[in-house]
This record gives C-alpha cells, sequence and structure tokens, in this order.
C-alpha cells in the first residue's frame, strides 16, 4: 500500500512525507467516464495504483534511519515466515471481509478463504517473508523493478486493469512543509494535499473562538457543522497537485518524533494478489470522482488520499503525534481528539476510549453506542439523521487512534485505541 508520515525532529522543523502511489499511466478519464456513474467503484480493476510504502521505507530511512535496513526488516520477515497470533478484532474482520478474497484465486489462497484464521490462530505469510528479504538485501528496486513489478502487472492484466510493470518503476515520494493552524495553543500539522488533512484545519480554526464547553450540547453541534464544512471543502479543492490503514507513532530518546501511516485503503484493497508476492493490491483509485473534477482521474496522478499522519507542537516543540485509521474518519477523529486533549485536558486514554461521531454524508451523523442520550437528541434535533446501510469500513468504523505526547514534566504519555488491535509502550 501507501505510507504517509509526519517527522518532528527535536528541534521542531517538521516534515511531512508523501509516499502515495499514481495512477497507472494508462488510466485515461475515458475508461472511468464509461462505468457506472463515472465512479471507480472500491474493488474494480481499476482502483489499483502503485504502492508507495517500499519507496517510502528508504526514502525516510535516508534521511533519518540509523539502523542497517536489513536488521529493520528482520522482524518482519520472521513474523511472515514462522508466522504470528491473529489478534481478535483482525480475526473479526478478516470474517466479515471474506467475500472480499473470495473473490480471486490469489488472494483467497494467500489468506485462506474458505478457512479462515481467527483470533488466536497462527497465520503465516512466506511469499511475504521472500519478498520483504529481498527488499532488504537489494533495496526498492527489488519491488519495484524485477520480478515483484511483473507480478503485479500480471494480476493486473487477468482482471483487465492498467497497472504496468512501468509504472512501478516511476514512482517516487517526496517531503513536503506541513499545512497547519493554531488550536488552544497548539500548532497542529496535517500533511498537504492529496490528502484531506486541510479538512481537519479548516474545523480547528473555525472552532478555535468559540467557548467550546464540553457540557454544552452546542459544542459538538459546533464541531459537527465544522467538520462538514472542512469535508466538503476538501472535497472540492484536495487533488494532487502535480485498509487497511495502520498508524504507528514513535518517539526516541533523542527526541525525534515520527508519525508513520500505511494503508492499503478498504480491507483487503482491491481484493487482487500479487501471485508468489504475499501482498494485494491497493485501491486507492476509487478515490478519484469523475472525469472533469479537480480530483478526476488522469495518468501518473496521484487520487484524494485519506491517510493524514499528523503532530501538534508547542511553543516550537514536538508535543504530539497522532493518527486516526479509519478512511472519512480520519479527519474526523483529529478533531474529536484535539477537543478532548487540547480543549478539554482529558486524559489520553479516556480522550481515544470516549464515544465519537462521523459524519457520513450531508445531514447524516453516526452515532457510536455509550454516547450521552441528551447530546444524541440534540444532534438528532438538528437535522442530523441516523445513515441507512453501510459496512464496518462505513457507518459503523469509528476509527483507531494511537497518540504519544509529551506531559509537563518532559516524560512521555501513550494511549492505543480499544477499537483496534494496538498497544502503548515504552523502553
Amino acid at each position: 500500500g501507501d505510507l504517509l508520515a509526519m517527522i518532528v525532529p527535536p528541534d521542531g522543523a517538521a516534515l511531512s512525507y508523501n509516499g502515495t502511489g499514481r495512477a497507472p499511466a494508462g488510466l485515461t478519464a475515458d475508461l472511468v467516464a464509461a462505468l457506472p456513474k463515472q465512479r471507480i467503484p472500491d474493488r474494480h480493476p481499476l482502483s489499483t495504483t502503485v504502492p508507495g510504502a517500499v519507496r517510502g521505507w528508504f526514502d525516510l530511512h535516508a534521511r533519518y534511519g540509523r539502523l542497517e535496513m536489513a536488521d529493520l526488516l528482520g522482524p518482519a520477515i520472521a513474523l511472515a515466515r514462522d508466522g504470528f497470533v491473529v489478534a481478535p478484532i483482525c480475526g473479526r474482520e478478516w470474517t466479515i471481509f471474506e467475500s472480499v478474497i473470495a473473490r480471486d484465486p490469489v488472494a483467497a489462497a494467500l489468506y485462506r478463504a474458505g478457512n479462515l484464521p481467527g483470533g488466536g490462530d497462527i497465520f503465516a505469510n512466506p511469499e511475504l517473508a521472500a519478498c520483504l528479504a529481498a527488499i532488504a538485501a537489494e533495496g526498492p528496486d527489488a519491488f519495484y523493478r524485477g520480478r515483484v513489478a511483473e507480478a503485479a502487472e500480471a494480476a493486473s492484466r487477468a482482471h483487465g486493469g492498467v497497472l504496468r510493470a512501468t509504472d512501478f518503476a516511476a514512482h517516487s515520494g517526496h517531503f513536503a512543509a506541513p499545512l497547519s493552524t493554531r488550536f488552544r495553543g497548539l500548532d497542529i500539522l496535517e500533511c498537504p494535499p492529496n490528502t484531506h488533512g486541510l479538512a481537519v484545519l479548516e474545523a480547528l480554526a473555525a472552532l478555535e473562538p468559540l467557548a467550546l464547553d464540553p457540557a454544552d450540547p452546542q459544542t459538538t453541534l459546533a464541531a459537527v457543522a465544522a467538520m462538514g464544512r472542512g469535508l466538503a471543502k476538501a472535497r472540492e479543492t484536495v487533488a494532487d497537485p502535480a485498509g487497511n490503514t495502520v498508524c504507528t507513532v514513535v518517539v526516541d530518546r533523542d527526541g525525534l518524533a515520527v508519525t508513520l501511516m500505511s494503508s492499503i485503503f478498504k480491507r483487503f484493497g482491491s481484493g487482487i494478489g500479487v501471485p508468489g508476492c504475499g501482498f494485494v493490491l491497493q485501491n486507492r483509485g476509487s478515490g478519484f470522482a469523475e472525469p472533469g473534477h479537480i480530483n478526476g482521474p488522469a495518468p501518473g496522478k496521484r487520487p484524494y488520499h485519506t491517510v493524514i499522519p499528523a503532530a501538534a507542537l508547542k511553543d516550537g516543540r514536538f508535543h504530539a503525534g497522532f493518527g486516526v485509521v479509519g478512511g472519512a474518519m480520519q479527519p474526523q477523529g483529529h478533531v474529536q481528539l484535539m477537543l478532548r486533549i487540547a480543549a478539554w485536558g482529558e486524559p489520553l486514554q479516556a480522550a481515544l476510549d470516549a464515544p465519537r461521531w462521523r459524519l457520513e454524508g450531508p445531514g447524516e451523523l453516526a452515532i457510536e453506542p455509550g454516547t450521552d442520550a441528551a447530546l444524541v437528541a440534540a444532534l438528532r434535533a438538528a437535522g442530523y439523521g441516523e445513515p441507512t446501510g453501510g459496512e464496518i469500513a462505513g457507518r459503523s468504523d469509528y476509527g483507531g487512534a494511537q497518540i504519544v505526547m509529551r506531559a509537563a514534566d518532559g516524560s512521555l504519555r501513550g494511549a492505543s485505541d480499544k477499537r483496534k488491535d494496538g498497544t502503548a509502550r515504552g523502553a
């Protein structure tokens, strides 16, 4: 899949990294215009884009790495080769999305459709182990040129897609200055387009002058409205200016902080397995709008991207690194976390565990069970109706957050969302 990161060195001079992949050179507007509603469906052969994660590992390592790449990849290679214990939430979602992998014989064999591993079972992926071992030994060209790229092309062709080995060879990522806004004494940093991080900043900027009383339902109403405006602006303006999703936040002993997120978008991505390589192609191309839109499809273009690793500075220095997995929940989760942590001063784990809301469309708001009944009533009275339909990646997914924050005494505090199979650890 893809990789994005927010890096804050000890001096606070933050950088974002965009490792999102581009559309194939063969993805033309005419191909998309011929589809129903002129949009690429979630799991469609034209939804596949170049995976940017591997190049991202090496770009980040070249600038910030200390250990040898072979040592860094060694534990992952061992887990893929020897197997790991499937965590309970992972096992549950694996079952829910079995139909995605069952459509493709390569993915079905790889992810054991018809004989799914459950929570507590061991799952191994020796093909991925071999792929990672080649990358460790030979560098990113082992992925972007040669056998892996050719296998990806073969998988795409078998399903009528246009992703080619030449698209892999042409991939590159880039560093860029983050976008930012002030909120409750913090500088909130988000990734620039083609991500929708600006939706977070738009919402927080609108909320900054308000009292934001946590006991007043009007505060949440204002937040939902501000988020809706921010998301609308992102939908109309975010584009390339030229899942499963996993978030990791790390702060090292010298103060270098990294929020890193990797994603194949929806669960099992496109569902198209790459033969002999141990992974599926991502489906980020479904993030394109219709032809003619600023985010419309084009050869070599990056689609609207939901992944937004973030950070906050206090007095110009690292204060927090955070991210929320879950597609369109990501910016909404950022705003709700900043309300609870920066505006209301809630403890980290309590802020992550608190019930959330999720805008699903104009006037449609999913509200997580456990939300105060008076607040639910106020939101419904304001015209936010209950969404209808939607899979787990939609209305019933309230995200999964990870955060590390610098406490007033200089120590670090971490928290991991109970909604996902994460953990918070110190060393």
